[in-house]
């Protein structure tokens, strides 16, 4: 069995997920899901309405984490600079000195991503992709670890911007919260009657942990048959007539890592398709583009690839 709150786990990540669940209500597979992220070495893409605790789940993973942290409120005013940073002329020195933005951080929070206009939401695409930002023609490394969990509301609300495709195959994962069951519920309501938990969380892990166990992740195997497997689920989602946009190589490689996390919060050394089956939604999902007439019958990309899944043949141990 895997990890749940107030149970035990074989994995060494299991302190980390308990110490989010002290926050996080009745949302175990998502607390999962933004770990597996992180362990991963990519970027979290929460989105839902406002209110069910997107920015909650972020700020308590941040707090579980020692090191540096940052929030950037994403607005439509909002510049590239103030994310990036700038060069600013010294008068002592007649030199320009780089004054480093928010994003050099550990974790970044960018609560509201699609409320800021593209051009400012592209200033994290060299930033996610490369670990780096370039401003004036220089480049600058960004801290190590280095994880962006975003947060968004959908685009039909008003005052929001889509993602551009290229920005959203930057995230591993996206994931949706949704609202809580009604003892769920009740439970936040007691919870925070004399105070919100997040106000007294303290880390479960240092930067050193993190590190460690992102290279405990790496030496899980993953079989040839399960690599075939994910390329069959990625080949599949191109090759049907009603996605416009199938999953890239990028998404192949984002769930072939995603496997080795979530096998090793299972507490084993090897990933099965078992693992990319309960995935593949979260991975491939956001990376695809849906044809006019699939919108039209109010289909979503994630019951697309919850059929690809069911019809790709699963390889046999």
């Amino acid at each position: 069995m895997g990890w749940a709150p107030g149970e035990p786990s074989k994995s060494p990540a299991a302190p980390l997920l308990a110490n989010i669940a002290k926050v996080i209500v009745g949302k175990e597979r998502e607390i999962k899901l933004a770990v597996t992220c992180l362990m991963s070495g990519g970027h979290v893409l929460l989105e839902d309405v406002p209110g069910v605790g997107k920015t909650m789940l972020a700020r308590a993973l941040a707090a579980s984490i020692g090191g540096t942290t940052r929030r950037i409120q994403f607005t439509p005013d909002l510049l590239p600079s103030d994310i990036t940073g700038l060069s600013v002329f010294n008068q002592k020195t007649g030199e320009f000195d780089f004054k480093q933005g928010p994003i050099f951080a550990n974790v970044v929070l960018a609560d509201e991503i699609n409320r800021a206009n593209p051009r400012t939401q592209s200033a994290l695409l060299e930033a996610m992709g490369e670990q780096q930002v370039t401003v004036d023609g220089i480049g600058h490394r960004l801290q190590d670890p280095f994880f962006v969990i975003a947060t968004q509301n959908p685009v039909e609300l008003q005052g929001t911007y889509p993602l551009p495709e290229a920005q959203l195959d930057r995230f591993l994962m996206k994931i949706s919260l949704g609202y809580p069951s009604l003892a769920e519920e009740s439970d936040i309501i007691q919870r925070q009657a004399a105070g919100h938990p997040i106000d007294t969380l303290k880390s479960a892990i240092d930067l050193a942990g993190v590190t460690a166990l992102k290279e405990a992740v790496r030496k899980i195997t993953v079989k040839p048959a399960l690599t075939r497997y994910i390329s069959s689920l990625a080949a599949a989602t191109r090759n049907h007539a009603d996605l416009i946009l199938g999953a890239s190589p990028r998404a192949s490689l984002a769930l072939t890592r995603c496997v080795q996390a979530w096998a090793f919060l299972e507490g084993r050394n090897y990933a099965t398709p078992d693992d990319a089956k309960a995935l593949a939604g979260a991975v491939m999902s956001h990376r695809l583009m849906l044809s006019h007439q699939a919108r039209f019958s109010n289909k979503t990309a994630e019951q697309f690839v919850k059929e690809i899944v069911g019809q790709v043949p699963t390889p046999q141990p």
